[in-house]
């Protein structure tokens, strides 16, 4: 099987989704065919384990296509990657933004992967769209300055770097002009965005300039928020823009103050059940999602019913769920480790409560309506983030107001109340 042009096998977050566009562009502009690229993710052990297992079963099923393997886990780890005959290429998480790493070499070596902590800046790339989302991923920040104990992202993404207010507003604007009426803010830390910039503007200073210098942007998300820093101006924004959508998914990682601590995370678990309060107070249709760690070092059963309990006292919908996987270098790995079983089995008690609470607020969404961007295959997602399946079919990309006709705990079905918002 040849592919006229390279593909991209996107595995982990919202802004690999970003770059491996990037990538692809870059690739095809070299030339390269019958090639697959894997931007790979390094959150987890499990994580590394499954992109090499999908490398195997490519070369597999396609023992000529020449397979180049980046991202996180090749940035931390590209020896894995060097050492697996299925391997043609390792390009680190710098390198594989660059025309040249993919351009044809006399001398090329197997492993092109720099030192990530002495980047300073982020290169100014403009995508044209994306290839299966009507919503578009539009990187603001990169890297991380803080180390939380479990984490080994800030040594494959560098420091934190922010892109310049001028060059966003462009990229939201081309994208406009492609047919994209939401876009989706992402970075590795977005809560930092602005830290590095001339006059330091915050995260919501920055969204206040591009929705006033992207007018025809009908919706705009954030893809993960700090509950440790949420700035007053995004909390303006938050009361009184409404192409800001209402629908925040917050790094919280426990609920008990103790594992918090250990985590070295700034908040704790009142932080995130009073700003969750004070943005419903300002936006009264506001739905959360957390990211949850379970089985950490040291959390006991009582340390993770407080996890448990913060999804109701919080209100937390939307759950993101990962057992805790020791990654190596990390402080959290040298602490003392639950049994692999006890993770497995708090992750799918605390997946259940998630499951519940979601079901129950699908629930209250039923007989409403609402407006939905419309997806493929007649799907689509609310404006707080709900998935929606259309009995009516309509045209990708459109943003409708439909009426929601039924509810499940996967998600909602409407049908069309109007023509498109448009």
């Amino acid at each position: 099987m040849s592919t006229k042009t390279p593909e991209v096998i996107t595995l982990g977050c919202r802004l690999n989704a970003f770059e491996s566009e990037i990538m692809r562009d870059q690739a095809t502009a070299a030339g390269l065919s019958d090639t697959v690229i894997f931007n790979t993710c390094a959150v987890t052990s499990e994580a590394e384990r499954q992109a090499r297992q999908q490398i195997r079963k490519l070369r597999r099923q396609r023992p000529d296509t020449q397979i180049i393997v980046s991202g996180c886990a090749a940035q931390i780890a590209p020896e894995k990657f060097d050492d697996m005959p299925e391997v043609d290429l390792v390009l680190g998480n710098e390198e594989k933004l660059k025309l040249e790493s993919y351009l044809p070499k006399e001398a090329k070596d197997k492993i092109q992967v720099s030192d990530i902590m002495q980047v300073k800046e982020i290169a100014g790339h403009l995508i044209s769209g994306f290839e299966s989302h009507s919503r578009a991923f539009v990187q603001v920040q990169q890297g991380c300055d803080h180390r939380c104990t479990f984490c080994i992202i800030p040594y494959g993404r560098g420091n934190s770097r922010s892109v310049p207010i001028g060059h966003i507003v462009d990229q939201i604007n081309q994208l406009v002009e492609q047919g994209y009426y939401e876009a989706v803010l992402t970075g590795v830390d977005i809560s930092s965005y602005g830290g590095d910039l001339p006059g330091k503007p915050s995260l919501g200073q920055m969204m206040r300039r591009l929705l006033a210098l992207a007018p025809d942007l009908k919706r705009l998300r954030l893809s993960s928020l700090d509950p440790a820093v949420v700035d007053e101006d995004l909390m303006e924004l938050i009361a009184s823009e409404p192409r800001l959508m209402p629908h925040l998914h917050l790094s919280v990682q426990a609920g008990s103050d103790l594992i918090l601590k250990r985590m070295k995370r700034r908040h704790n678990r009142q932080d995130v059940i009073d700003l969750c309060a004070r943005i419903r107070r300002l936006r009264p249709d506001v739905v959360f999602g957390a990211d949850l760690i379970t089985g950490f070092p040291t959390e006991t059963d009582a340390l993770f019913e407080e996890t448990l309990r913060l999804v109701d006292e919080a209100g937390l919908p939307y759950l993101h769920v990962f057992p805790y996987s020791p990654r190596p270098d990390t402080p959290a790995a040298k602490m003392p480790q639950l049994n692999g079983n006890i993770r497995k089995r708090r992750s799918a008690a605390l997946r259940k409560k998630g499951e519940e609470a979601k079901a129950a607020y699908f629930k209250k969404l039923n007989g409403q309506t609402t407006s939905v961007l419309v997806e493929r295959e007649g799907r689509g997602y609310t404006e707080t983030y709900a998935p929606v399946r259309l009995k009516d079919n309509h045209k990708q990309g459109d943003i409708i107001s439909a009426l929601i006709t039924g509810a499940t705990a996967e998600g909602l079905t409407a049908q069309i109340a109007a023509d498109p918002i448009l």
